[in-house]
């Protein structure tokens, strides 16, 4: 008998070794934006990756796996979005990140991916170019630009009065201010269109009149407003109350139902983009009706989702799929090469969510649809689609 105990003892190190080699879950990153000046829109978007994971466990998870999120709250700064991907990636031995939030966060936080070799996937940045040149920085989002060109090829093909355009934007906001001093003003010149010298404001500004009394008096057909719901509303509520009466305009920084109070009555007419409209499918509007009910027992008011929300609920499955097709096991020993199966699996992933079906991505960014839509009699009213574009 004792000649059996080194077998059994050997044995039993075998077994331990290798069960301490194999993660319990399949970790996912999620660089959040809980608090900080972002927090009104960014808060949400965790609600909506809570409940992917929840579905997604629910069904069985991932390759016998649950998926398990290891969230850091970056508080709307990249520098703290910097740091929570190094923490990800170095403490917690995470697959993959969604986030972070913002632009200005995204800009930072991706050359740590870059260096760590590790997907980063961010739900919400938009600002063009962020992905240029980068290997591991990816987003599930449409940028700024492309679909601000699809509201003005709308604007011509209905023939929407469109001979002058003045600029407000948000300078203390990163993505507002690419919007407001570098798209804006490109593409309604590549469109023909005649506008004004962009105007800043502060998110912090008490009075906005000084500001926006000039554009009133030039009485342009629209106004281009670049900035986040709470800021885009007080600009426009201050156009209002001074008598403007063309249309206001935005790409689709401002693109959330709770504009509908944030706005009030004042914005009938207001047109913008949307990279998510709950009528698009039957899976977008359940999506769209649980996550208002989650939202609410959260603690959170919202109308309906933003499109950061169908993003970053999307990016959970997205990675799910990506992670089943590349047979992903979590094994603690073999992270390096599973965060790599994951980068090649999305070059080549063809993904259908309540974003839209069969979409893919052109270089490190999704092809997403993006939908014109128009506040009419107090209402989220679509005015117009556009397809993505091919990959």
């Amino acid at each position: 008998m004792n000649k059996l105990k080194p077998i059994i003892w050997g044995a039993l190190a075998l077994i331990l070794s290798v069960s301490g080699g194999i993660s319990d879950t399949l970790k996912i990153g999620h660089i959040a934006g809980k608090t900080g000046w972002l927090k009104g829109p960014a808060l949400s978007a965790t609600v909506a990756v809570d409940m992917a994971v929840k579905e997604i466990n629910a069904a069985g998870g991932v390759n016998g796996k649950m998926l398990e999120i290891i969230e850091f709250d970056s508080g709307s700064d990249p520098k703290q979005a910097a740091l929570a991907a190094k923490t990800l990636v170095q403490d917690h031995d995470v697959l993959a990140i969604v986030g972070p939030f913002s632009s200005g966060e995204a800009k930072v936080a991706f050359n740590v991916a870059e260096r760590e070799k590790i997907v980063m996937m961010s739900n919400a940045s938009s600002a063009p170019g962020l992905t240029d040149g980068k290997e591991w920085a990816w987003r599930i989002t449409e940028d700024e630009g492309k679909q601000f060109a699809r509201l003005l090829t709308t604007f011509k093909k209905m023939d929407v009065p469109r001979s002058s355009v003045d600029i407000v934007y948000v300078s203390d906001e990163a993505i507002s201010a690419v919007v407001g001093t570098k798209l804006y003003p490109f593409l309604l010149k590549k469109f023909g269109i005649k506008h004004g010298k962009p105007v800043a404001i502060t998110y912090k500004s008490f009075d906005l009149a000084p500001q926006i009394a000039p554009i009133v008096a030039n009485n342009p057909d629209m106004v281009a407003v670049a900035g986040l719901p709470e800021n885009a509303s007080k600009t426009i509520r201050e156009l209002k109350r001074q008598g403007y009466k063309g249309r206001m305009i935005g790409s689709q920084i401002f693109a959330d139902p709770n504009i509908l109070e944030l706005f009030g009555d004042l914005a009938e007419g207001t047109t913008f983009m949307a990279g998510f409209h709950a009528d698009s499918s039957p899976k977008a509007k359940a999506f769209n009706e649980k996550f208002v009910k989650e939202t609410k027992a959260a603690g959170i008011k919202k109308l309906g989702a933003h499109h950061s929300d169908a993003q970053s609920y999307d990016a959970i499955y997205l990675y799910a799929q990506v992670m089943k097709e590349q047979k992903v096991t979590g094994s603690k020993g073999n992270v390096a090469a599973e965060r790599l199966a994951i980068k090649e699996g999305l070059k080549t992933v063809n993904f259908s969510g309540i974003l839209g079906d069969n979409l893919c991505f052109s270089g490190n960014d999704a092809e997403l649809p993006g939908y014109v839509i128009q506040i009419k009699d107090k209402k989220w009213t679509l005015m117009d689609s556009h397809a993505p574009d091919p990959c």
